[in-house]
């Protein structure tokens, strides 16, 4: 694992996306494809708008895929991921080789899962919530499944942070389910970059990064086994676990 700290979430994204822009780069010329697994929420903005403003990306050799989705949320709220994604990404670096959204669906989720596992993620970016979740696997999370997604049920402190980060107005309009892509499928991209700003992300910071065993009552401790891990902390998220002069 190595850890990278930005001065505030700007440089944060600016860094993460010109990481990712040559990882992409560099796997579009040895392979000549490339496919990532995109993460959403405010902590992203930063980093997908810096992405999408790389240049000497082939993007129509590009596969983009969804990390998870809310049940039953029409595309058009604007909570939806599908529209998140759509909105900040694909239309802004069309046309992409293939864009694959979760649909939530056992058909779609089957048919999702099919593609997924065609051939190896590159790279996922991979975010980690407030409660310590990654993707919409809250603790505990299920460790065990070797499937690629599953439905899960949303806690809480996950409802809070969907609306404190201005999405719902109040917890009940919080969908109490979402589909995501599991803990274990996350692990198999072979590259995982995970861009963490923000204050509010300071005590998931610590827990994850200062708690030795991994577990699953903090789901982003198994980020920590990934052989190549690169986790993106600003200021205010790392002031935990890091003293500044």
């Amino acid at each position: 694992m190595e850890i990278r700290i930005a001065k505030d979430r700007y440089e944060l994204g600016k860094s993460a996306a010109k990481h990712v822009a040559e990882i992409l780069r560099q796997v579009i010329a040895e392979k000549g494809s490339a496919r990532i697994v995109l993460s959403t929420g405010a902590s992203q903005f930063d980093t997908i708008e810096a992405l999408c403003a790389e240049s000497g990306i082939d993007w129509s050799r590009v596969e983009m895929f969804h990390l998870d989705e809310y049940v039953n949320l029409p595309e058009t709220h604007p909570a939806s991921f599908r529209k998140y994604l759509t909105e900040r990404f694909v239309n802004k670096v069309a046309p992409l080789k293939a864009v694959h959204f979760v649909d939530g669906t056992a058909e779609g989720i089957a048919a999702l899962t099919k593609e997924l596992r065609r051939a190896p993620i590159d790279i996922g970016l991979i975010g980690i919530g407030e409660n310590g979740h990654i993707a919409f696997n809250d603790p505990p999370a299920d460790f065990d499944t070797k499937e690629a997604y599953i439905i899960v049920n949303l806690d809480d402190d996950c409802k809070k942070q969907q609306m404190g980060e201005g999405w719902f107005e109040t917890i009940d309009d919080v969908p109490k389910q979402a589909v995501s892509m599991t803990a274990y499928q996350i692990m198999q991209c072979e590259r995982i970059v995970s861009c963490v700003p923000y204050a509010v992300k300071a005590n998931a910071i610590e827990k994850t990064l200062m708690t030795g065993e991994v577990t699953n009552l903090i789901p982003a401790t198994l980020l920590k086994t990934h052989p190549d891990l690169l986790l993106y902390l600003d200021m205010e998220s790392a002031a935990k676990v890091v003293r500044f002069a």
